[in-house]
């Protein structure tokens, strides 16, 4: 099983649960045998956890760390 969050928003995170499925397969031809093993992950679930609004919200993302901007946010 794997699990992964991935932020959406000021204040909302996607959660989704993959189920990993492994099998071995076996294919029989009239001259031969041959096996193959397959993997695949499945979705199972998905969420949206919604937290509070925040009262303030910078988004400093590729703002260069001397610029005028940032000083006024310090």
């Amino acid at each position: 099983m794997k699990s992964e969050f991935i932020a959406k928003g000021i204040n909302q995170t996607l959660h989704r649960i993959y189920l990993q499925v492994s099998c071995k397969v076996e294919i029989a031809t009239p001259f031969e045998s041959i096996e193959k093993s397959i993997s695949n992950q499945v979705l199972i679930m998905e969420n949206i956890i919604v937290g509070k609004i925040p009262e303030t919200y910078y988004n400093l993302e590729g703002m260069e760390s001397g610029s005028d901007t940032l000083n006024v946010v310090q």
